[in-house]
């Protein structure tokens, strides 16, 4: 499946018109996980479908879903803009930034300095960088470049190997480690635990997938982790809303 996206991107970044350029106040994606509210930071994500799940939320709103994001208590938002395999659109990120304060976070498949500059005038304040759909040399392109444009980077992984031939090259502000096999779409919170111990001190650390529970929550934070990123517990949440508050074990 991976590697059937990334051939999709290949077509999608060849017929690629960039947006105008306009002025957008861009927030530090990095500032907003490093001040966080409670004992992780959270990115919610804003989430219709996947491939592996099919469609996760009918009912989908993605500006509701994000002002509601921001009343739980988020720190920041990710927004799905792929479009053939997650149902997303790249439209909704000008949406959200004219309502929300909260930074935003493109994840799609960047494999091309076209998708950043693309992302960056849309309104996104970060990227998201897979060290499984990139050669190392080629994300830390990519890193530096969304860097000069003043973005910040989630560079995710998913295994020792992946990140160890990053860490080569470069330090990431930001580490995720995806519990989610992208090769078999099988989920497992250990995968954080298992790489935790290679995240530099300085990094800040995401752990991704797979979280559904305060349990999962405290689990992962034991393990080192910064912040969460969830999507699909909050998505099939009564109200996006009450769905934080449940994941942190809050009764409301």
């Amino acid at each position: 499946m991976l590697n059937k996206i990334l051939e999709t991107k290949k077509e999608e970044v060849a017929q690629l018109v960039l947006p105008p350029e306009e002025s957008v106040h861009h927030v530090s994606f990095y500032n907003a996980l490093k001040n966080k509210k409670r004992e992780v930071a959270l990115i919610a994500e804003v989430k219709k479908a996947s491939p592996s799940k099919g469609i996760i939320k009918e009912n989908f709103h993605p500006l509701m879903i994000a002002i509601e994001y921001e009343s739980g208590g988020a720190n920041a938002i990710s927004v799905l803009t792929d479009q053939q395999y997650f149902l997303g659109s790249r439209d909704y990120i000008p949406l959200l930034k004219r309502e929300i304060s909260l930074p935003i976070l493109r994840k799609d498949f960047i494999i091309d300095q076209l998708q950043i500059v693309e992302s960056k005038r849309l309104g996104a304040d970060a990227i998201l960088l897979i060290a499984e759909a990139l050669e190392p040399s080629k994300l830390a392109e990519l890193y530096h470049y969304a860097a000069e444009l003043g973005l910040d980077s989630l560079v995710e992984v998913h295994s020792p190997e992946a990140l160890e031939g990053i860490l080569n090259l470069f330090t990431p502000k930001i580490i995720g480690v995806n519990n989610r096999n992208l090769k078999t779409f099988e989920v497992d919170l250990k995968q954080t635990e298992i790489i935790a111990q290679m995240i530099p001190k300085d990094s800040l650390f995401v752990s991704e997938s797979g979280i559904f529970t305060y349990d999962d929550i405290k689990r992962v934070r034991k393990a080192g982790a910064d912040a969460v990123l969830v999507g699909e517990s909050l998505m099939r949440a009564e109200s996006p809303e009450q769905g934080i508050y449940q994941l942190f074990g809050v009764v409301k």
